[in-house]
């Protein structure tokens, strides 16, 4: 190898170097700058979480008068796409409403965007509701011995309730 190709390697390998690092400077900022938006958008009382925004009530109402909160507040109840998602509700500890009701049909399962019932994360024997106790809405059900959903009378029975906002 001559002393010119070796100069010519050199250059180009402190060239290399030097777009690495501001790549990784640019990186850096970028996620700083990505951390300063989430939290100025992220309106007080609301948590971020895999491109929605979720807020959990204080108090307890009915399935329709939580749904309503939800939808005076440019959302609705929360829901559950998947098991990381149905992980980070249950991480609230808390028996909670959820978008989930069979309303319109019993024994189909819809949420409140209309789709219909895929995975669910039902406790065993739910839900269960009978032509003497009409259970129409679902919960997550928040004992020491468990976190699983429950169906539930909608109007007499009150819970907290989760409100999704999504983002995407």
């Amino acid at each position: 190898m001559t002393v010119s190709q070796q100069n010519s390697l050199t250059e180009e390998r402190d060239k290399l170097k030097r777009i690495n690092l501001e790549m990784v400077a640019t990186n850096i900022n970028l996620a700083k700058e990505r951390d300063v938006l989430k939290k100025n958008l992220t309106p007080l009382g609301w948590m971020y979480f895999s491109g929605s925004l979720y807020t959990i009530s204080a108090i307890q109402k009915n399935w329709q008068e939580s749904r309503d909160d939800c939808l005076q507040k440019g959302a609705d109840l929360v829901i559950v796409n998947s098991r990381e998602e149905e992980d980070y509700i249950a991480s609230f500890l808390k028996k909670v409403w959820i978008g989930l009701t069979d309303r319109e049909t019993e024994g189909r399962w819809k949420w409140v965007d209309g789709t219909l019932l895929t995975t669910s994360y039902w406790y065993t024997g739910e839900p269960n509701g009978t032509s003497k106790r009409d259970e129409d809405c679902a919960q997550i059900y928040y004992d020491v011995a468990r976190i699983s959903w429950t169906d539930s009378h909608c109007s007499d029975n009150t819970n907290a309730w989760i409100c999704e906002k999504r983002l995407a």
